[in-house]
């Protein structure tokens, strides 16, 4: 970024950057096209940042793409933040959204950035900022890979289309930055990486939030294996529950713990049923306090067919757990030593017991340093990103 020159006039800050003068006296407000604020990966590492910002700055409003409201949406609203939702990422609705978006525009006219967290479907915010000349359009990439469903030839059509609507690269990691903006754009590093940072003291292993989780749930003496994730094809659970029936047969104190909820969560619960394990699995559904279920975990696994750069690895490796990820999730969540990396071609044997060693791994410590040092301190880190914000702002007034 730019440097900049700050002086004063009356009760508000003016700062050159880039040989333009910009009010920093006046609040930013950003609009961010999310799916919808729930508790999701990207939603919570928005969220972290969202309270960590000065809000008497900087402003998050969220452009969610779902009817359905958001466990977020509370939260939100009292920290000054608007909620809107559009027609949704259809094509058949594309003039519609259009419609929405300019009346949001027209009625808004403070925005200035609007920054897209949709994988390829993005561009329709993009796009619409772009015909309605919002200067900084910033894409957010979350993916190191792009689900193949039936939408798959219409995010491959997005995705082309997103160089030409974006304005700003941003990335929660390398493989990321890779899949989305190229290997040109990683090579020159014309990217700003934006850690998916948590509030550390909350992941911190406290042995007596653990054993009141563990009583709560009737998980006293028992190996938990713990999983947070969305119930959708990209994380795998299928895979998971077979690896976990695996493991059941050779620890008899073995039991899996999953959080959070979604489409295939029913199909999940029926599995466990006819794997003969349902008494040994824990649906735990969306939880305000999935920062104490890592304490009541002993080791944690993530076997997705491919991420981005997971917050939840990092919360895991925060509350110093042995973590087993697949090898499609990128190698840079690997922050602590006791982070393992399997191929999903690989036999169940193999996964069900690198889980067993992992449950003999009793010790936990303070892993404040490792975090911070790794840049996933939210207290560092959205100070970062608040002064990015700003100077993308100072450089479009």
């Amino acid at each position: 970024m730019a440097d900049k020159m700050c002086s004063r006039r009356g009760n508000a800050e003016f700062c050159i950057a880039s040989k333009r003068i910009y009010r920093r006296g006046k609040m930013i407000r950003i609009l961010h096209s999310v799916s919808n604020m729930d508790r999701a990966g990207i939603e919570t590492m928005l969220m972290n940042y969202y309270r960590h910002i000065d809000r008497s700055k900087i402003q998050f409003d969220f452009l969610c793409n779902k009817k359905k409201p958001g466990a977020y949406d509370a939260e939100i609203k009292e920290m000054g933040g608007n909620i809107y939702h559009t027609p949704g990422l259809n094509p058949a609705k594309y003039s519609s959204y259009l419609k929405c978006m300019k009346k949001i525009f027209e009625e808004h006219p403070e925005y200035k950035i609007v920054e897209a967290h949709n994988g390829a479907l993005g561009v329709y915010a993009l796009h619409a900022a772009k015909v309605n000349h919002i200067p900084v359009r910033i894409f957010h990439a979350h993916g190191a890979s792009i689900t193949k469903d039936w939408k798959l030839p219409i995010k491959l059509v997005c995705k082309a289309l997103l160089p030409s609507n974006m304005n700003q690269h941003f990335s929660c990691g390398i493989e990321a930055a890779r899949c989305y903006f190229g290997e040109k754009i990683v090579e020159r590093n014309d990217y700003e990486l934006i850690p998916n940072a948590i509030e550390v003291s909350r992941f911190v292993f406290d042995p007596t939030i653990r054993n009141r989780i563990r009583h709560d749930n009737h998980l006293e003496n028992k190996h938990i294996i713990g999983h947070v994730g969305r119930f959708m094809s990209q994380k795998n659970h299928t895979f998971l529950l077979d690896v976990f029936a695996e493991v059941s047969k050779r620890d008899s104190l073995a039991h899996l713990v999953l959080l959070g909820d979604g489409e295939l969560m029913d199909a999940m619960k029926e599995k466990a049923s006819n794997l003969g394990i349902k008494d040994r699995v824990t649906f735990v559904g969306n939880v305000g306090n999935a920062n104490e279920w890592y304490q009541a975990f002993d080791c944690f696994i993530l076997p997705s067919v491919w991420e981005g750069l997971p917050v939840v690895g990092v919360e895991a490796q925060a509350a110093d757990l042995p973590c087993i990820f697949s090898s499609a999730v990128t190698r840079e969540v690997g922050l602590s030593d006791r982070a393992k990396f399997i191929p999903l071609t690989a036999e169940i044997s193999i996964w069900a017991t690198e889980i067993c060693n992992a449950l003999q791994q009793n010790e936990r410590n303070d892993n404040t340093k490792l975090i911070t040092e790794h840049h996933y301190n939210i207290e560092i880190e959205a100070k970062k990103l608040q002064e990015q914000y700003l100077q993308l702002a100072g450089e479009v007034e």
